[in-house]
Parts: structure tokens; C-alpha cells; sequence
């Protein structure tokens, strides 16, 4: 679990009973950046979802392909962001897709060097895209 802010946190993928432990810590919605499917054993989203409103929370399931996070899916990431309760737990494969939509989401909304350094603390080199990031503001 990496924390890029007070009201996200990013992983790889979950196994289904770590849920509980993430309700315990708290947090009011997850969100899933992993289409089903990528890897042969994931744990489906309807899984996911199922046992994360089983202990209260929201789930809610905003695939992206890996390596392919278009200024229409940061958008949408940004929307769920705003409206989920907080705080919220985002996974993908690794957690960099969750990052990357995270760093185009906050374009605008925090200097650029911000959302590299948020990042790079929790372990995720952003830099790359600061030009595309920077273009978002």
C-alpha cells in the first residue's frame, strides 16, 4: 500500500482477504483500475465489489489497459475521486496505473513537482510524464 495523499492510496492487486484489513484502516471505496481477466487468477471486480459492500463500503470499477491511461480516463479517475467517499484505495496490476491516473488527475490542481515528488515517495517515478502532466494544468 502507497499513500500518494490524504485521501489515496495505490496497490497491486488485492487478494480478496485483504478487503477486511482495508476496511479496518478505514478507508470508504475502492476503486479498480485492472480490467478483469488481465492475469489468469485475479479476483474479479464483481468478487471485489461483492465483499467490499459487504463491509460497508463502495466499490467502483474504472478499467484502464495497461499502458494505455488516455486524458478521458484521468477525467473519469478525477470524477470517482471527487465524488467517493474518502478515503479511497485505487489497484491495478502494480499500482502505477492507479499512479499515473492519480498524477493526470491532479494536473492543475497541484504544481507539477508536487505530484512527481507525491509519487516518487511512494515509490512511482512520475517524471516522465511531468510534460504531459504540466500540459494537463
Amino acid at each position: 500500500m502507497k499513500r500518494l495523499s490524504d485521501e489515496l492510496t495505490v496497490s497491486a492487486q488485492l487478494p480478496l482477504e485483504a478487503i477486511d484489513e482495508i476496511a479496518k484502516a478505514g478507508y470508504k471505496t475502492i476503486i479498480c483500475n485492472r480490467p478483469d481477466d488481465e492475469d489468469p487468477g485475479q479476483p474479479s471486480f464483481a468478487e471485489v465489489a461483492s465483499k467490499a459492500e459487504e463491509l460497508g463500503m463502495t466499490a467502483l470499477f474504472q478499467p484502464v489497459a495497461s499502458g494505455n491511461v488516455s486524458d478521458e480516463d484521468a477525467d473519469s479517475f478525477a470524477k470517482n475521486l471527487a465524488e467517493a467517499p474518502k478515503p479511497v484505495f485505487a489497484y491495478c496490476r502494480s499500482g502505477t496505473r492507479c499512479t499515473i491516473l492519480w498524477s493526470l488527475a491532479k494536473a492543475g490542481k497541484l504544481p507539477v513537482q508536487d505530484i512527481i515528488k507525491s509519487a516518487a515517495d511512494a515509490g512511482y517515478d512520475m517524471s516522465p510524464l511531468l510534460p504531459r502532466i504540466a500540459a494537463r494544468g
